[in-house]
């Protein structure tokens, strides 16, 4: 017989939940945390389901976040097995979001009613009260998900205190390393305009793509800042390059680059967007450019929910965690701005978004019990 947080990760795992489908995931969340106490909300905004659940009144309110939805599988017979289909070989579980991060929210709940079992003195009136918040919109373009649902709770003066997302944060080993921020990311798509005319007569034209040339140069070089303790320096990087008519005699009227920037807490989006701005003037280019603030960069400074993330780790996994800011944005960007305090901890991430997704089949459990760890280490002082 399975273990019930990998049971839990399987049936999460078979629901066909590509974003921003919620497959039926948070019906069957509902059910089980309605069955211990949770008051539970359904959210939806645009096309995207969302739930709020709530056990208790008291502060602090310490809540599991995290996302149903996952990326699409790619070509199915690319698979060893079926992605929807969770399968264990050599102790190993295979599925789409066995990472990323349905062994997460699986292990969301079985740590709450462990915990609740084993804590029969806990009150959630009086002891600070455990909310969960899941979305559907994460991995898409997450404007209806965790940043609506956390103005909703801002709204009514419902505030986070303590927040554990369950973004899978892993390297090496289970619980090796938690995120505590990430970076801010910024992104751009610039067109360089110029004057379309035949290759014969390039006095008559003006040749955008070599103006690229000088451009790309000094933006790949350009030293934004040095970074901090907890973040790297700030870096650009080029993600497409598109012009020309098609044909090769023809001087194309137009460039468009896309470029972003993953930025540290020792810059800010304006001034990112000033320093280009100047760059462009320089080099006597003639351009428009669109902006994309997709992330703010956020730190947790260190305190007690990092303090008991860090000692539950210690307790139950027995290693010596490391705090990293490393890695693409999560939706902890939504909810750090309101003051909570943010970790992020979850499975190891070699295989997230890749064919054959996996994870160790014993990490759901092992999971379970670090969370655990943690409401008691912040519940039951």
């Amino acid at each position: 017989m399975d273990d019930p947080t990998l049971a839990l990760s399987k049936k999460l795992i078979e629901r066909r939940s590509v974003t921003p489908d919620d497959g039926g995931c948070q019906e069957l969340l509902i059910q089980r945390l309605e069955a211990i106490g949770f008051t539970c909300e359904r959210l939806r905004f645009g096309e995207v389901d969302n739930l709020w659940a709530r056990l208790g009144g008291s502060q602090p309110l310490i809540a599991f976040a995290g996302h149903t939805d996952v990326v699409p599988p790619g070509e199915e017979s690319n698979w060893t097995s079926d992605p929807f289909t969770p399968t264990i070989r050599d102790g190993v579980l295979f599925g789409r979001g066995a990472a990323d991060m349905k062994s997460s929210i699986a292990a969301f709940i079985t740590s709450i009613e462990s915990f609740i079992s084993q804590n029969p003195d806990y009150n959630p009136e009086q002891d600070g009260s455990i909310g969960v918040l899941i979305t559907s919109d994460e991995e898409g373009p997450a404007t209806h998900g965790t940043i609506k649902v956390v103005e909703t709770l801002k709204n009514r003066d419902e505030i986070i205190d303590y927040c554990i997302v369950g973004e899978p944060s892993s390297n090496k080993a289970l619980g090796d390393t938690i995120k505590i921020g990430r970076r801010g990311s910024l992104g751009a798509t610039l067109e360089i305009i110029g004057t379309q005319g035949h290759i014969a007569y390039p006095h008559l034209a003006d040749n955008p793509i070599h103006k690229l040339g000088p451009l790309i140069e000094v933006l790949t070089a350009m030293h934004w800042d040095n970074g901090n303790e907890y973040f790297p320096a700030t870096t650009l990087q080029i993600s497409n390059i598109n012009s020309g008519t098609g044909a090769t005699n023809v001087i194309p009227g137009s460039v468009q680059i896309k470029f972003n920037l993953r930025y540290s807490t020792e810059t800010s989006a304006p001034q990112i967007e000033s320093a280009v701005a100047k760059i462009l003037e320089s080099l006597n280019i003639d351009y428009k450019i669109d902006w994309v603030l997709s992330g703010l960069p956020f730190l947790t400074s260190k305190g007690e929910l990092i303090e008991a993330a860090i000692a539950a780790i210690k307790s139950k996994l027995g290693i010596d965690t490391e705090l990293s800011t490393s890695g693409g944005t999560s939706d902890g960007r939504f909810i750090a701005p309101y003051g909570t305090e943010v970790v992020e901890l979850g499975p190891i991430n070699a295989s997230i978004h890749k064919i054959d997704e996996c994870i160790d089949a014993t990490e759901p459990a092992k999971l379970s019990t670090v969370y655990r760890t943690i409401l008691q280490n912040l519940l039951c002082r």
